[in-house]
């Protein structure tokens, strides 16, 4: 008469469960690897929404955004409906060249953020300076007797102060990991479908 003990009951659970893991793995992998344009889309349009809503919750408890911070958000508005289109138009059969075309448009989007973020750390280092309008001395103030009011109207973010650092890395260091990243699953996505020869149909 076999008898079956806990652990044998548990060994044999956890060989089924990393059996399950292994196949969802596989057909994740998969998909992936069938789907290139599908995947980089989802992955854009999921990542970059979650960025603008981090910004927009930074902004809603107090973190005011500078003039320089407010151009990185620009690409993110240009690249996540337009990965959702991507999306849309690879399951509804649209001419591959063209979603390989939207997807270049990302990457060089996300690429150009990248840069962009990149000049605004420096400009938070001290490495080099800023605009004029939120990184230099505040001119045209007037008369000494208006000079309370007039301090009192203006609300400039200043871009060469970082308000917020994690790691020693403030918002715009973020923002040029999560572009180049964004970036470069945009240009995986486009570069899979143009080997599978997109550029054709």
């Amino acid at each position: 008469m076999a008898v079956t003990t806990d652990h044998g009951i548990t060994t044999a659970n956890q060989r089924t469960g990393t059996a399950g893991m292994t196949a969802i793995s596989s057909i994740t992998s998969d998909t992936i690897r069938a789907r290139p344009v599908a995947a980089a889309a989802t992955v854009v349009a999921v990542v970059g929404a979650a960025t603008i809503l981090g910004a927009w919750l930074f902004q809603y408890f107090g973190l005011k955004p500078c003039p320089l911070c407010l151009e990185q958000r620009y690409p993110y508005y240009f690249a996540i409906p337009l990965a959702v289109m991507v999306l849309v138009g690879d399951h509804a059969g649209a001419k591959r060249k063209v979603l390989i075309l939207a997807l270049a448009a990302i990457a060089l989007g996300m690429l150009w953020n990248a840069a962009l973020g990149v000049y605004h750390s420096g400009i938070e280092w001290k490495l080099w300076a800023g605009p004029q309008e939120c990184s230099g001395a505040l001119e045209g103030l007037g008369s000494a007797g208006g000079l309370a009011d007039k301090l009192k109207s203006i609300s400039v973010v200043r871009c060469d102060q970082a308000a917020w650092r994690f790691l020693g890395l403030s918002l715009a260091g973020y923002n040029v990991l999560i572009s180049l990243a964004l970036a470069a699953v945009a240009a995986w996505g486009a570069a899979m479908e143009w080997r599978a020869g997109g550029m054709q149909r």
